[in-house]
């Protein structure tokens, strides 16, 4: 059992409540972003994008400008699953997280692991029970990884997939259609995401589960009541930075941490700045089988240039 949740049964043993073992990782203890934790987090392209993890980053240098502050390190890869799967149209197999978790766990040795998938998972095809399983499969050994290295686990369910923009440019493919890709999405995937969401919501007498399916999907119908057109996702699958912002705020709440307003534009963008820095070049120090993706500097040149970078960060927050 890993650090955090012990703590937590502590916490409920000396204030005379009782917890309930298949309710034990229900409520995500306080502190774990904002403590002075090694925070890693692993996830498809949506995560490899960064602004929402930046944004969380800006958000805690903005209420704790004394510090010590929580490392953040962003080890999303685009395309990649936890279930190993790959549509036969993909141009080369989709990388497999279970490929590469194990160093990342050695190396970095971080204190909480925040990991989504799903979005790749469904292979962008109706539902079938055979993709599920490989789903629930791959969470399963993300699980067993993370707690073997004492880390504290957080998974977070995929995000909506938004059909409008895609059924408006006709590049939606229906029901019975002999095979679907990433470009040619399956109309109805949401409903694959909702079924793989609503499941992860049902592990949390293993892990904590933050969702961020449901966010997502209210924001677009909230903004759609005044704009009909309205989407954060031109492409159905990545939400741009607006959308990015509304995981951020999910997973705030979820660890109940107090936003108090959007952080600084130019703190945000040196954070954004070192955040990609380090992330590339972590990158490349763990390794990874996905071809496409620029090699980052050697590590410990890239802590150097994070340094100045920091310095700077301080300098914003001080003022």
């Amino acid at each position: 059992m890993n650090r955090l949740i012990s703590a937590l049964l502590l916490f409920v043993i000396l204030a005379g409540s009782s917890l309930a073992e298949d309710k034990l990782a229900t409520t995500i203890p306080p502190g774990v972003i904002h403590s002075p934790n090694k925070i890693l987090f692993m996830g498809d392209s949506i995560t490899h994008a960064g602004h929402y993890v930046a944004w969380i980053e800006a958000q805690l240098r903005t209420n704790q400008k004394q510090g010590p502050y929580s490392e953040l390190i962003n080890l999303g890869l685009p395309s990649e699953t936890c279930s190993g799967l790959s549509e036969p149209d993909h141009p080369f197999p989709r990388p497999d997280v279970h490929e590469r978790l194990e160093r990342a766990l050695e190396k970095i040795q971080p204190d909480v692991v925040f990991a989504c998938y799903g979005m790749n998972d469904g292979i962008y095809y109706p539902f079938s029970e055979e993709r599920f399983e490989a789903y629930k499969k791959g969470i399963a050994e993300i699980i067993r990884k993370v707690d073997k290295s004492g880390a504290t686990l957080i998974l977070m369910t995929p995000p909506a997939f938004d059909p409008l923009p895609l059924k408006k440019a006709g590049k939606l493919r229906p029901l019975g259609a002999e095979k679907y890709a990433w470009f040619a999405i399956y109309e109805g995937y949401d409903d694959v995401l909702k079924k793989y969401s609503d499941w992860l919501l049902t592990q949390r007498d293993k892990a904590f589960v933050i969702d961020l399916h449901t966010p997502v999907t209210k924001y677009v119908e909230a903004k759609r009541k005044k704009d009909p057109d309205f989407t954060m996702s031109p492409d159905g699958v990545h939400v741009n930075n607006e959308g990015q912002v509304v995981l951020a705020k999910a997973i705030l709440a979820a660890v109940k941490f107090e936003i108090h307003g959007d952080p600084d534009p130019e703190l945000l963008k040196l954070v954004e700045q070192r955040e990609v820095l380090l992330h590339n070049a972590w990158l490349s120090h763990i390794g990874h089988k996905r071809p496409g993706v620029k090699a980052g500097l050697p590590i410990e040149e890239a802590k150097k240039k994070a340094a100045e970078l920091e310095a700077k960060i301080q300098a914003a927050t001080s003022e």
